[in-house]
């Protein structure tokens, strides 16, 4: 395949037209799609990490010194309204900052996609590898090995040894719902 061709030809095929080509350059621009959705979506994300952080820690010194409000007859309502604010907003918080540990995965996930992408665009591309099942072999160990949690691994087999990836991502999404419930939602599983 010439690699000086950039962009379609379907629209004027010639004896150099190749739906191998079409496919890479498809591959190519979903890869390229996600990596601008992540950027564009990081630095808005980093600034509100930022935000709520310096939020938790303001709350933090907010609570240290209702704590230090003497608990008498004229404080006493005033410093129990002021605590319990101050309680409620740390748990809005501490939401925001799982939400936000969320996204993190999110686009770690969505860098791994792009590089599986990337990967299975250069084997497709290259006539040499495209044959060899080794090759293929090779490239979903890769895939494989980028998977974090034990629920990612289990699709990605599941896929492997040939259930639907629909049926695969059903079942992913039922095992991700019930350890979920099971920790009440508040818990990341590290990877």
């Amino acid at each position: 395949m010439n690699k000086d061709l950039r962009g379609t030809l379907a629209h004027t095929p010639d004896l150099d037209w190749s739906q191998v080509r079409e496919t890479v350059l498809m591959l190519e621009l979903a890869a390229g799609q996600i990596e601008a959705a992540m950027r564009d979506s990081s630095s808005s994300v980093d600034i509100l990490t930022g935000t709520f952080t310096s939020m938790a820690d303001s709350l933090s010194s907010i609570s240290q010194s209702v704590e230090a409000i003497p608990d008498t007859g004229d404080n006493h309502q005033a410093r129990g309204e002021l605590a319990a604010a101050t309680g409620q907003v740390t748990g809005l918080v501490h939401q925001a900052i799982i939400a936000f540990q969320f996204y993190d995965k999110l686009s770690q996930r969505l860098a791994h996609v792009c590089a599986s992408l990337g990967s299975l665009s250069s084997l497709v591309s290259d006539r040499a590898r495209l044959f060899n099942p080794e090759e293929w072999v090779g490239l979903q160990q890769r895939i494989r090995s980028r998977y974090t949690t034990r629920d990612e691994v289990e699709m990605f087999e599941s896929v492997m040894t040939g259930t639907p990836v629909l049926e695969a991502i059903e079942k992913y999404l039922v095992a991700v719902q019930a350890r979920a419930a099971e920790t009440g939602g508040d818990e990341i599983e590290l990877f």
